[in-house]
């Protein structure tokens, strides 16, 4: 039997264990923009529970495992993270009222997990930290006929995840081409065996500083997809609460089921109260209809948008711990005004930025660091608002955002999911106080899909992405998130890309200058722009001041 005492230490050594290796997760990215922070947002989010279970004594596993899953939530940190939590929400579920459990509860938790983990996502991309939780649960299922011991049980476990990771570049073309396999799935994999260590050995992993801080080997484990990108293909973002009727016996999975006839991008998270939705459609009106038949309507958000592109994602833990430490000092506002405005933003210009246009509050983070949910929570409770929208600005953080919005209970929290500061700037700008919020929500969309963003950086690695072979230090330009240009210099990088996303139909330029920039290359660098472009576009210059990229600018 698994106490609750074994359980808090089994989640603190998991934690420890990826702490450790989180760096080189993060340094091993085939993509060469410094963008692989899929085990810091791992790490930070289940070290929000060992930080929490730390103190807790004398519980038993349906609290440990409860304490675990809500720091989890809170804490959870881009969508790795957020995956992660939901593992663990699952598990929580499956240990409900429990003071010991035996292996069978321990793998049929698991399994609990992995659904909830699946249900978050529609159309999974198999060969991600998704298949191997999969596999890891399957195999210990497979397993309990013959088998009752938690710690064989979970051995059995591990081994099953550590056989999955092995196959994820069978199953992502990327990942073979590049020989190396899923930073999502090494992520789970290694907090499984920390917690293994528990299990089997009574010993806690402990956390080693020194490897953690150490320089990645080249051949290290690498991540392509541990990041779930969806293309949205529907018109309608439709999000709406239902308010379960007790008196009705209903399935939730019946509700997703029908959901998937009719959109995609569906992320449904339901407990005994509520049924929290979102899908992708071009018949909202009849998800909603269909939502009616498990209880009552208590939100209800439509919001028209399209395609938008992916775009890179960034590790800087000081500068998360930074905003962290800075965000846990907002404190509560009463909800007074009609509406308010949380950004997320690095760079004191461009928060400085957002705060003249309207926001109340600016998380730091971005493309160089992933708030959590806690975090973005904390600026929408200290933002004295009834609806406060939030804007991401970053398609890595859109998904922790989205967990703020049934943890609020006095304020509807509306996500604007905007990928790029040039969208979130976009979308400020077209909001109208005197419209209603459903009409601003899909101005601001609107005004975001229109924006297209370029972006000039350096490479973190050599890397050889399609025919283009890149060095470290390399200066590099990104359309929509698409590499197009190497240069030598920032400067170079972004006129050759600027001429490339520029055509008569454009009208409006807007140059944000990173922190690298010193200000004689920042006039160089509009001076270019304008002697080339002055005759057909208004060029706007900002100093952003932002992290890691030279220049963020936006066409429309």
């Amino acid at each position: 039997m698994i106490n609750g005492e074994t359980l808090k230490l089994a989640i603190i050594s998991g934690s420890n264990n990826i702490q450790s290796i989180k760096a080189r997760i993060n340094d091993l990215n085939i993509f060469p923009v410094p963008d692989g922070d899929t085990g810091t947002n791992m790490s930070m989010t289940i070290s929000a529970a060992a930080t929490m279970l730390a103190d807790t004594d004398d519980a038993d596993v349906a609290t440990v495992a409860h304490h675990t899953a809500s720091a989890m939530l809170r804490g959870a940190r881009g969508n790795s993270g957020v995956i992660t939590s939901l593992l663990f929400r699952g598990i929580a579920k499956g240990l409900e009222g429990k003071s010991e459990a035996t292996g069978a509860d321990l793998i049929n938790a698991l399994g609990l997990g992995v659904e909830a983990a699946y249900n978050a996502v529609t159309k999974p991309t198999e060969g991600t930290i998704l298949t191997v939780a999969r596999m890891a649960y399957e195999a210990g299922l497979d397993s309990l006929e013959t088998e009752d011991d938690p710690a064989v049980l979970w051995e059995i476990v591990c081994d099953a995840a550590a056989d999955a990771l092995e196959q994820t570049p069978k199953m992502l073309p990327v990942l073979k081409k590049a020989g190396v396999v899923d930073a999502g799935g090494k992520g789970i994999l290694t907090i499984f065996e920390g917690m293994l260590s528990v299990f089997r050995d009574g010993e806690v992993v402990e956390y080693d500083e020194q490897a953690s801080d150490a320089e990645s080997d080249e051949d290290f484990f690498r991540s392509a997809a541990a990041e779930f990108d969806q293309v949205i293909n529907f018109t309608y973002c439709t999000e709406f609460i239902v308010g379960r009727d007790p008196e009705v016996e209903t399935d939730p999975n019946e509700l997703r089921l029908f959901l998937e006839t009719i959109g995609d991008s569906i992320v449904m998270v339901a407990d005994d109260e509520i049924i929290k939705v979102h899908v992708h459609t071009e018949q909202p009106g009849n998800a909603m209809q269909r939502g009616l038949e498990f209880g009552q309507l208590l939100t209800v958000k439509v919001e028209n948008m399209k395609e938008q592109h992916k775009n890179a994602k960034i590790e800087n833990d000081k500068a998360k711990e930074k905003a962290a430490k800075k965000d846990d000092e907002l404190t509560y506002a009463a909800p007074v005004e009609e509406y308010g405005f949380v950004a997320v933003a690095a760079g004191e210009g461009l928060k400085n930025l957002f705060t003249e246009l309207g926001c109340k509050n600016v998380v730091s983070g971005g493309q160089s660091m992933n708030p959590s949910t806690e975090d973005i929570m904390a600026a929408v409770n200290a933002t004295p608002s009834k609806k406060v929208f939030v804007l991401p600005n970053n398609k890595n953080i859109i998904m922790a955002a989205q967990q703020v919005v049934p943890l609020v209970q006095d304020r509807e929290v509306i996500i604007v999911p905007t990928r790029t500061i040039p969208q979130g700037l976009s979308a400020m700008l077209v909001f109208d106080p005197e419209a209603d919020a459903e009409v601003n929500v899909e101005n601001m969309l609107e005004a975001a899909k229109n924006v297209a963003t370029g972006q000039v950086t350096f490479a973190a690695r050599d890397s050889e992405f399609g025919s283009r072979k890149i060095k470290e230090g390399e200066i590099i330009g990104l359309d929509n998130g698409k590499l197009t240009v190497t240069e030598k210099t920032p400067n170079k990088a972004l006129y050759k890309l600027a001429k490339s996303m520029i055509d008569k139909e454009m009208s409006f330029v807007t140059l944000i200058a990173g922190e690298d920039v010193s200000d004689e290359d920042a006039q160089a660098a509009v001076s270019l722009l304008e002697e080339r472009f002055s005759d057909q576009v208004d060029i706007t210059f900002i100093r952003g001041d932002q992290p890691i990229y030279y220049y963020i600018f936006s066409v429309e």
